[in-house]
C-alpha cells in the first residue's frame, strides 16, 4: 500500500523527509550514481534505529522491559510504520542502484562484444596464409579387431541359452 506524502512528513521528522522525498521518483532519478551507496547506508541507519525502537516499545507494552523514557510506551504503531516507510524508501533505492549496475555492466558487455567483433574484422580471413596444398582427406578408416569373432557368432551363442531359459527372443 502506498503511503500519501503528508503521511510520510507526519511520520517522519525533517531530516528522514528530506531522504525519504529523495527516493521517490523524480528525484531519485535526478540522483547521481556515486550518491546511491551514501543514500541507501543513510537510510539503512534510520530504518534501523526505527526498529529498534519499535521493538523496545513492543517490549515495554507487553511488561518485559522497563520504560526508558519518562513515561512508559502506550503504543509503537507510530514507529512500526516509521520503519516500515523507511524500509520501503531502502528497497526503492536500492532496486534503481542495482537497475543501474545491471545496465552498466551490460553496457560494457556489449562494448566488449563490439571490440572484439572489430579485432576480428581486422585480422581478415584465417586461411589466408595458409598452403593450398593441403586437402581434406576421406576422414577416419575403419580398423577392424582380429580377436573378434567373424559375424558376431561368439555373442549369438550366449544368446541363444537366454533365449532358451527366458522363453523366448527378449
Amino acid at each position: 500500500m502506498s503511503v500519501s506524502r503528508r503521511r510520510e512528513e507526519r511520520l517522519l521528522d525533517a531530516g528522514e523527509t528530506e531522504l525519504v522525498k529523495r527516493t521517490h521518483y523524480p528525484e531519485l532519478d535526478a540522483e547521481d550514481d556515486k550518491a546511491l551507496p551514501e543514500l541507501i547506508r543513510l537510510l539503512r541507519e534510520r530504518r534501523d534505529r526505527a526498529r529498534d525502537v519499535s521493538r523496545r516499545q513492543r517490549r515495554e507494552l507487553r511488561g518485559k522491559a522497563s520504560p526508558s523514557g519518562a513515561s512508559p510506551a502506550a503504543d509503537n504503531t507510530g514507529t512500526r510504520e516509521k520503519a516500515a516507510l523507511l524500509a520501503a524508501a531502502v528497497k526503492r533505492v536500492s532496486k534503481e542502484h542495482e537497475r543501474r549496475r545491471a545496465a552498466g555492466a551490460r553496457e560494457r558487455t556489449v562494448s566488449g562484444a563490439r571490440r572484439a567483433l572489430a579485432l576480428k574484422r581486422a585480422a581478415g580471413d584465417p586461411a589466408a596464409g595458409r598452403p593450398t596444398s593441403r586437402k581434406a582427406d576421406e576422414g577416419m578408416n575403419p580398423v577392424p579387431n582380429p580377436r573378434d569373432a567373424p559375424s558376431g557368432a561368439v555373442k549369438q551363442e550366449g544368446q541363444e541359452i537366454a533365449m532358451r531359459r527366458g522363453g523366448g527372443p527378449r
